[in-house]
């Protein structure tokens, strides 16, 4: 049975026992602050295991796409581990339980009609105290005693160790089930039923307390079955990783052999360029911070592979056609952004290539210290500063030490990590179900009625109050910053990239500015301040939406409709929306794109929707089943989340997107349209800012003014003079430049040689250490270089004041930098005095600092350092 096979046959399997196929959540959630990349099939169904919400089903079966990176160094070295991987899941809310999640699962196990395996090959494992699982597996499914494991917390429990150790939450115990292969390998973990039965409050004992309704939570690994099913002892071997695995071998021209010692390097390329062409396609770039940083270091870790092995070109991103065409079978969107992915991956290989170039020189000195010292070990702070400040990943840094006889310091580089992710804020993990005073006032009140298309005004019901975290019975302190909750809204709560209304809620008593409106879950959250007497729960208020904001924000939203229709018609279809902030007449919108967008195409991008615009073509709404709407040419967005009922925006006969935003009613309602900017925000990620209406007009006033202004100053009558009167000016400055030029090389040379005279001599060089006053920075070079003409071995430090800052430059002659007297060293160490930092290359580098009064302070220092290289 092939993968495609199998995950057909699951999900097949438990829409028999009358479970809802869901489709798989995103792989980047957007909505869960818990987790950086969904983890777990659970996960999209967290509010139907607390209660929270409406439960439209009772029963679920999924296939979710997961990312997880906690056993990342694994990856490719054991037969099963992977970054990117599909989790088959089966769920029940308060419905069926242990009796029929165990006997499901052995009947699609074991069963002819299913996956047929031997039932002498399978274990399982029951919770320590579980022994209404273990009958079950033991009297009812016939299993012997001695292939029934009883194990701790630790290993049976979810969380892990949650009795003794906590969270505190939704937990419960699980079973496991194993496969024990004929050929006598390791017994392999295929599924784990999770039992949900008990909510943890405090330290043992008497802390589980068992949940008015029990759940199911089970997870199958597609990828280990089909290994399993396919009689092979590794994923990395099964029909849609085998052949990746063959093509990144031929890629880097090294074939692809399971047992080779460049199997182990070519199967973890495989795993990360997967995993990341599934989170590009969702929109998550590499970058520097949560799951964009992920996204670089896998990146990065896959590309090394290949750099260790000899290929030092951008090579990752020819692998992307094969990871979709062996994927696109139950994810077919993937063919509509391969050209997007490619770009971005390449563009990253490419800056990290340069990475690797720059961390070199520093990871050479970190080895020259440690021969000179005859350490055999890299110390870690500075392992982790070479990891983190210069990219410089430690898997390199340790294969490079690895060939020069040297090792790691890893205690030291650990906590030096731990100390940074304290500094940073620390990570994000996969949170525990736990239930908050929002989800209280929702499973007591159910939803909120979300009134924002009907009006901007309503009556309503407060019920729910938060003040500094927890729940309110009243609040009548002037200022008093609060959560509201009401039963029903016309607010329109932050979400799709438009930001929440503001406005006011008045009740009889009082009155709350509205500063914002926020979504949790089904819930609308009013975030405002108390601006007058007081305001109780359950108290009846009025709630009235700001509405000149309001429409400033429909005719930026629908402008944005109106972009992305523009830009797919100039740019191609793979102009696909990568994120939008609309705000009232403002909006800014990402979009993939390989390169900058060009004046020209930008003028016909902004033509484009000013020309529909002024047609005033009918802005219409309408909702229905995805698949229906999908079936008329909507257009969704890679890695949103889109309910079974969906609200589809049409504007014209050219324009249709799933949109729970708030719209104008005919286009000509826009006014007008202006883009602002287009720049790089991501590889492959490009942002236009524009505005609206009000804004827009305001705008190209405010240009106008600046042209007028511009053109009195330049005695221009007419603004088509203005380009003439700049060119003579251009010339002109260009020839007083030439000028100050010359004078400035003929005094600096009359100065260079007092300097010289004056250099103190160490040795055969000569140290010249020197604070000028009123010099630019070219002018400091003109030094810099003039000593170094004239000087024959020199070490050059300049310190001046420019601009109301200190501007530093070392620079070394070629003979002294070979005997290891770096410009960098000096100029580095002189910059703290200062209160500033920099570096370069050995013969020239520059610093800034802060503190201009400890220039000649930094020169002393600069001086001595040189004399410590030089007596070396």
């Amino acid at each position: 049975m092939n993968t495609n096979e199998l995950r057909e046959a699951y999900l097949s399997f438990f829409e028999s026992k009358d479970c809802v196929r869901r489709p798989s959540d995103v792989l980047v959630p957007k909505d869960d602050p818990t987790v950086l990349f969904t983890p777990a099939g659970m996960n999209q169904f967290k509010n139907q295991f607390l209660g929270i919400g409406p439960l439209e089903f009772t029963r679920a079966t999924t296939s979710q796409k997961c990312l997880r990176t906690g056993d990342i160094s694994n990856v490719g070295v054991t037969a099963y581990h992977h970054t990117f991987f599909e989790m088959l899941g089966n769920f029940s809310f308060g419905d069926y339980f242990k009796r029929e999640a165990i006997h499901w699962a052995w009947e699609f196990l074991t069963d002819s009609n299913w996956l047929a395996l031997d039932p002498t090959r399978l274990s399982v494992t029951v919770y320590l105290d579980d022994d209404e699982a273990f009958n079950i597996w033991e009297k009812e499914i016939g299993l012997p005693k001695d292939r029934i494991q009883r194990l701790d917390e630790d290993e049976n429990f979810w969380p892990a160790e949650a009795p003794s150790k906590g969270p505190d939450g939704v937990c419960g115990p699980c079973s496991e089930i194993y496969y024990h292969p004929p050929s006598g390998g390791k017994e392999v973990e295929i599924w784990n039923l999770v039992f949900t039965q008990f909510n943890r409050v405090g330290d043992p004992p008497d802390n589980l307390r068992p949940l008015p309704k029990q759940n199911i939570d089970t997870g199958m690994g597609l990828e280990r079955t089909a290994a399993v099913l396919q009689g092979v002892e590794s994923n990395y071997e099964i029909d849609i990783l085998k052949p990746l695995c063959l093509a990144a071998g031929e890629v880097i021209g090294t074939k692809y052999d399971f047992t080779a010692k460049e199997g182990r390097a070519i199967r973890r390329i495989s795993d990360h360029v997967r995993a990341c062409t599934f989170a590009i396609h969702e929109g998550a770039t590499p970058g520097s911070k949560a799951e964009a940083y992920i996204i670089r270091l896998l990146l990065r870790r896959a590309f090394l592979e290949g750099y260790l092995l000899g290929h030092k070109e951008p090579f990752l991103h020819e692998i992307v056609p094969t990871v979709v065409d062996l994927m696109s079978v139950p994810y077919p969107e993937l063919k509509q952004t391969v050209e997007n992915v490619q770009d971005t991956i390449r563009e990253e290989e490419e800056h990290f290539l340069g990475t690797i170039d720059r961390g070199l020189h520093k990871y050479e000195k970190l080895v020259n210290k440690a021969n000179n010292s005859g350490a055999k070990e890299l110390p870690g702070k500075e392992v982790f500063d070479l990891h983190q400040t210069d990219g410089f990943i430690l898997d390199l840094t340790s294969a490079l030490a690895a060939d020069q006889g040297l090792t790691i310091d890893m205690d030291g580089f650990k906590i030096a990590e731990e100390n940074h992710r304290r500094r940073s804020g620390g990570d994000v993990s996969w949170g525990v179900m736990a239930a908050g005073p929002l989800d209280g006032i929702q499973q007591e009140h159910g939803e909120t009625k979300f009134l924002a298309y009907e009006g901007i005004s309503s009556d309503a019901i407060v019920v729910g109050m938060i003040v500094d975290g927890k729940p309110a019975e009243s609040i009548s302190q002037p200022g008093t910053l609060v959560d509201v909750l009401l039963n029903q809204t016309p607010f329109y709560g932050e979400s799709g990239g438009q930001v929440g209304d503001q406005g006011v809620l008045k009740s009889s008593k009082g009155e709350i500015e509205i500063l914002d409106t926020q979504k949790h879950a089904g819930l609308i959250v009013h975030r405002g301040r108390l601006s007058s007497g007081e305001v109780h729960l359950n108290s009846s208020v009025h709630a009235e939406v700001e509405s000149h904001r309001r429409h400033g924000i429909q005719r930026a939203h629908s402008a944005t409709h109106l972009l992305h229709h523009a830009l797919h018609t100039v740019l191609g279809e793979h102009a696909m929306q990568r994120g939008s902030k609309v705000e009232n007449d403002h909006l800014r919108f990402d979009f993939s794109h390989g390169g900058a967008v060009t004046s020209d195409e930008l003028r016909q991008v902004e033509d484009i929707v000013n020309s529909r615009i002024s047609e005033g073509s009918t802005v219409s709404t309408t909702f229905m089943d995805i698949k229906e709407a999908r079936a008329q040419g909507a257009m969704a967005l890679f890695g949103e989340k889109y309910p079974d009922r969906v609200r589809m925006v049409s504007i014209g006969e050219y324009s249709k997107e799933l949109c729970g935003g708030t719209h104008l009613t005919n286009t000509g309602q826009v006014g007008v349209f202006r883009i602002e900017s287009e720049e790089n925000v991501a590889a492959g990620v490009r942002r236009i800012v524009a505005s609206t209406g009000k804004k827009a007009l305001e705008r190209i006033r405010d240009q106008e003014e600046l042209l007028k202004e511009v053109a009195q100053q330049l005695k221009a009558p007419q603004f088509e003079d203005l380009p003439r009167k700049i060119s003579l000016l251009q010339d002109e400055l260009k020839t007083l430049k030439q000028q100050l030029s010359q004078f400035t090389k003929a005094s600096v040379k009359d100065a260079v040689s007092h300097l010289l005279e004056s250099a103190e001599q160490v040795g055969d060089a000569k140290i010249v250490c020197h604070h000028l006053k009123d010099v630019d920075r070219e002018t400091l070079r003109e030094y810099a270089d003039q000593l170094r003409q004239k000087g024959k071995s020199i070490a050059v430090l300049l310190g001046a004041e420019i601009d109301g800052k200190v501007a530093l430059l070392a620079a070394v002659s070629k003979d002294l930098v070979k005997q290891g007297v770096k410009a960098g060293d000096c100029v580095r160490e002189a910059a703290k005095i200062v209160g500033g930092g920099g570096g370069g290359r050995p013969d020239l580098a520059e610093a800034g600092g802060k503190d201009a009064s400890k220039i000649d302070s930094a020169l002393v220092k600069g001086a001595e350092i040189y004399k410590n290289l030089l007596a070396k």
